[in-house]
């Protein structure tokens, strides 16, 4: 039987990144990290190591590391995540940060969470923000049912809804919306790299601003006077997005970067 040790040293020459061996292996032994690393002399049995080498082998053909152990943290909550939704991302929360500060001296708002997937923008919101009201849609039933075992499971409060973007709110108003929609470019390159998440939960068109065209265009309609649209994008979609903004009328357009420097989100105001 191969100790842990012994485990880390082929997992690193199949080409899986040290960190990434460590909580594998912790989701199979069921430990905390701080004991696998004072405990790397310990032999795996047989059982143990038949459920982590497969584990192994498809972190390294590039399978997210949140669908293997089926969970992701994101602002602070522990989510559950499959193939059916994105894996959450660290950048997300800047689109949730900005959020709140908006949302801080708000009375009982009403915010509205578009292509929620695992429920991880809609379920931080309301875990910060308990008084506000908080509704979350998506196309996918498949994501809504990921969405609704995480707030379940949480014990969060949120509203629901199988929607192809406007379709499922029509006449319905918000204090706020905010949304992480696809914004990749069909054919793009980094796709590659993302082959195992959902491709419709990725790619927006030719240019990747499909989506931000149909939420912008209807936003005015679904928003209350003074209450703020809230887009995560591409790195370089920034631009394209502040203008789309200021064509729908619009006002105190506003891009905020991410953790690494990175425009990441852009919102602006209904007048």
């Amino acid at each position: 039987m191969k100790t842990v040790a012994e485990v880390l040293t082929q997992a690193r020459s199949a080409g899986v990144d040290r960190l990434d061996a460590q909580l594998l292996l912790c989701h199979v032994l069921g430990r905390s990290r701080s004991w696998l690393l004072a405990n790397d002399d310990v032999a795996l049995d047989a059982t143990q190591q038949q459920h982590l080498s497969p584990l192994i082998a498809r972190r390294a053909s590039g399978e997210p590391l949140a669908y293997l152990v089926g969970e992701k943290e994101f602002h602070g909550l522990t989510l559950q995540v499959s193939p059916a939704v994105l894996v959450p991302r660290p950048d997300t929360e800047t689109l949730v940060d900005w959020a709140l500060e908006l949302l801080r001296d708000t009375s009982h708002p009403h915010v509205l969470d578009m292509g929620t997937g695992s429920g991880a923008i809609a379920l931080a919101l309301k875990h910060t923000c308990p008084h506000a009201r908080v509704s979350a849609l998506d196309a996918s039933d498949e994501a809504l049912a990921v969405a609704r075992a995480n707030a379940e499971r949480l014990q969060l409060d949120i509203q629901l809804l199988q929607s192809d973007w406007w379709q499922g709110v029509a006449g319905q108003r918000f204090d706020m919306i905010v949304s992480n929609p696809p914004y990749i470019a069909e054919g793009d390159a980094h796709l590659a790299a993302l082959q195992h998440e959902p491709l419709q939960a990725l790619t927006s068109g030719t240019n990747g601003l499909d989506a931000m065209h149909e939420i912008i265009a209807g936003a005015r309609q679904h928003l209350n006077a003074g209450a703020w649209l809230l887009l995560e994008h591409g790195h370089d979609q920034a631009p394209a997005v502040a203008r789309l903004l200021a064509a729908a009328g619009f006002s105190e357009i506003t891009t905020r970067p991410d953790l690494s420097g990175t425009p990441r989100c852009t919102g602006g105001r209904r007048v």
